[in-house]
Parts: C-alpha cells; structure tokens; sequence
C-alpha cells in the first residue's frame, strides 16, 4: 500500500474524550471544528498555542505560538528542524513541519493560574512532500491501528500508571518519598490533595479519571484514566504524565515514572488492559468458553507471548527498567497467563456477568518510561501476528508463579523475561513482527540509542561498586 493511500486509510477520526466539548457533528468538517476552536479561544482568553509531540524515546517536544499565529498554522502547519529530535532526521534533510491534530485541542489547566491562558493541540509530523514521517510514533500507532480495521477491529487499552513523588532539597532531587501511605491507605497528608489536584487537572484535560488511591510502596501513587481507543489512550498518557508533573511541581515536589526509582521497594509499572471490538461488541468474548475468552481473544494472548522478548525492548526501555522487572516485587518475571494471577504477565479479570463490554487481558510488564504510541503499536502487532497466524497459547498457570524457581518454570516449560535492556534489544533484532511494526526508521533509531545507553551504562562505575569495592 503506498504510503498516500495509506495515510488516507489511517486518518479516521477516533473520538477523544475534549474538555472543551467540540460538537461531535463537527468532527468531520474541518471549517465547523475551526470555528469552534476559535470561538473557544476568544471565550477562554488564550494567549498561546503549544503544539506538541514525542520522539522516538517517548521524550515530550513542543513548540509554542502565539494565539495570533494559530490559523496559519492550521492553515499552513508549522515548520521545524527535525535534526535535534532524538531518531529523527540528519542535518542535511532536517526540514518537517507540525500538522495539527484538531481534535486534541484543550485548554492547560495550569497555565491559568499565571494568567497567561494557553492551549494545547497534538501534532503528526510530516516530511516535505506531504507524507506522514515514518519516524513519528504516533504515526506508527495509526499504521497499526489501520492494520487492525481492515481486519474488522478496534484496539482498546486501558493503562494503569504509577508514579512516584519525591521531595525536593533546594533544587536537587532526593530519594525521599513525599509520605509514609501504603497501597489504598485512607490518610489525610498533603498526598491525598495532591492527587484529588491532579485529577482535578485531567478532568478539566477531557480525561475521564476513574480511581484514585496509593500505591505500594512509599511515595508512590496510581490514578487510573478510563479505557478508550489505542491512539486516544496514548494521547491521554502524554498528557496525564505532563499533569502528573506540573502539579507536583507547584508544591515543590518532583514526580517520576522512573521504573525503579529506589532499591528495595517496587517500582512503578504501567499495566495495559487491552480489548478488541468488532463495531460494539466485544471480540474477547465467549459466553461458552470456561473463562469467557474467545478465540480471537486467545489468538491474541499467544502472539503476544510469542513475541514478547521483542514486545519487552520497546515496553521496558531502559537500564532501570530491568531492576524492576525481578521477583518479589509484584513485576511478572517469568512468559506466562491465567486468570485472576496478578503474577502473571498476561491476567484475565474475572468475568462479571453483564459486562461483557470489559473482558479483556491485562499486559502488566510494561513500565511507564516508555513511549506510549511504540508500546501500544507493537502490543497491537503481536497480536494481530497471532489472530493472523491462528497461534495457540500454552496453557494458563494459575499458581503464584512468584514464588516459582528456575528449576520449576523450566519444568512447567515457562520462559523468562529478558534480564536486560541488552537482551531485549537482541530479540528486538531477531523479531520481523515487531521490526516491521517499527518500521525501518524507528528500528534502527531506537536499537541505536539503546546500544549507546547500554556502552554507556556498562562503562559508568556506581556508588555500589564504590561501596563493595574501593577497599580491595
């Protein structure tokens, strides 16, 4: 398919939850939508314009207008040197401009208080001839979502993020948890404002929040966003990050979806519960299956777990990431699924009889610090290798896999996840489903910059090593 027929085929409209209440009737007339953007604007005093997007490691870009500037640059994109951006283009072929994602307008909460009103809109990045950026995630999750309708299906995903808030000592970031709470603690500290203040924010964001509480460890909190279509639901986890931060920020505190911030505790993971629809049904459910999946639902589950070495390199994409994902801290070390096993890598909730709309699998390796539209594009594509491919999984283990040893996961033929970001970026090399997921652009830039920090996290000596090894 050439890439002009195939960014027509990608550019259905999937429907945002909008703070701002744009008209449904308008979603498909761009002139309807621009004036109401623009009534929007006046009515709300907005002075300024960020326009966004992400690279390739999943690291927040934008570039801000101001509000004068705004209908040439729906008119006319906006232009930028793509050659600074992490994986995108060299020097000498740099030129790209910003195309405006309508539908993603909002107004930043927080830039209220300092009375200079701006607003937000996502950006897809284009190259000069007018094709879509092969380089640009949210392009690659648009190509796989694509992927799935010809097959009939919507992606829908559903994260659960945790976040750490640390407290802060005249500008340098301290490894001290902002309270003592532990998970789902009913407490009245200052953590308890701060999390009703940034669903506050994600609510006034369009974000529809569903829960709220403490997580785990120390410090660490989860707030809980409701499930949408896979490029919506990316959408809102680079904006509830951003939140995350500005508001902890205004009370002196550094938010952070680092995996593994502090040894000893767990880490922050970001569990991804996944569905497929066909039109309003459901696709994972079978009311005469024992667990009520269906066998596309099973397909599913199978070529993720074929696939998950690779799925890991992109899900889990740092060093730090790997010092979460070990046993004895609620993380899924070892390939396995079952029902209602929360140390499975793959769970199925139990069914709820009535809500068959929520079957679904919970994908719980991934870890935050990854880019949200290359971990949900190649989530997708492992998928749909096994719908495609008629793969079968092995069969659910239903003990606490937790407390297995590797003598009894090699017994029960269970795998391990890679214990490194080397090794995932290995069975990242080796996997054709998930490189031509990537694309060839992002494969190379993304292995490039791993190989790069791992040379470079091999070559730096640590205070432990200081600690265990000065005096020999």
């Amino acid at each position: 398919m050439s890439t002009i027929t195939e960014e027509k085929t990608i550019e259905k409209k999937y429907e945002p939850i909008s703070r701002v209440k744009l008209s449904k009737l308008h979603r498909d007339n761009s002139d309807l939508l621009k004036e109401e953007i623009f009534n929007i604007v006046e009515k709300e005093g907005v002075r300024y314009i960020k326009l966004q997007f992400t690279d390739v490691t999943g690291v927040i870009k934008a570039v801000t207008i101001p509000v004068g500037k705004l209908k040439d640059a729906i008119e006319q994109n906006v232009w930028f040197d793509g050659s600074s951006i992490e994986g995108f283009t060299r020097i000498f072929e740099s030129d790209m401009y910003l195309k405006l994602d309508l539908s993603t307008f909002t107004i930043i909460p927080w830039s209220r208080e300092k009375g200079k009103v701006t607003a937000r809109f996502i950006c897809d990045v284009y190259t000069p001839n007018g094709n879509p950026f092969e380089g640009d995630p949210r392009y690659i999750l648009k190509k796989q979502m694509a992927r799935a309708e010809r097959l009939g299906y919507t992606f829908y995903t559903g994260p659960e993020l945790e976040f750490f808030l640390f407290k802060k000592n005249d500008g340098d970031i301290k490894p001290l948890p902002h309270d003592k709470g532990g998970y789902f603690d009913l407490s009245t500290d200052l953590a308890v404002e701060i999390r009703k203040e940034i669903t506050d924010a994600l609510l006034e964001l369009g974000i529809d929040v569903e829960t709220l509480h403490h997580e785990v460890a120390q410090g660490q909190h989860e707030i809980n966003f409701k499930y949408s279509d896979a490029l919506t639901c990316a959408d809102n986890t680079v904006t509830f990050k951003t939140a995350v931060r500005a508001v902890a920020q205004k009370y002196g505190l550094y938010a952070t979806f680092m995996p593994k911030p502090v040894a000893g505790i767990n880490g922050s993971g970001m569990h991804v519960n996944q569905s497929l629809f066909k039109d309003d049904s459901n696709a994972f459910f079978d009311e005469n299956h024992n667990i009520k999946l269906s066998k596309i639902a099973l397909n599913f589950i199978a070529g993720q777990l074929k696939n998950i070495g690779a799925i890991t390199a992109i899900a889990n994409p740092t060093v730090n990431s790997y010092k979460r994902l070990v046993a004895g801290y609620e993380a899924p070390v070892y390939v396995a699924w079952g029902q209602t096993n929360r140390s499975a890598l793959i769970r199925i909730p139990r069914y709820t009889k009535g809500r068959e709309s929520a079957t679904r699998c919970e994908f719980r390796s991934p870890d935050p610090s990854s880019n949200p539209y290359l971990a949900f594009a190649v989530m997708l594509a492992a998928g749909l290798d096994g719908i495609e491919n008629n793969l079968t999984p092995p069969d659910p283990v239903n003990e606490d896999i937790f407390h297995l040893d590797d003598k009894k996961a090699k017994e029960l033929k269970i795998r391990h996840l890679p214990d490194n970001m080397w090794e995932a970026i290995k069975d990242l090399e080796k996997n054709g489903v998930i490189k031509d997921a990537l694309g060839e652009h992002i494969f190379n830039a993304f292995t490039k910059a791993k190989r790069a920090e791992w040379l470079d996290y091999k070559t730096y000596v640590s205070q432990w090593e200081h600690d265990k090894y000065f005096v020999l």
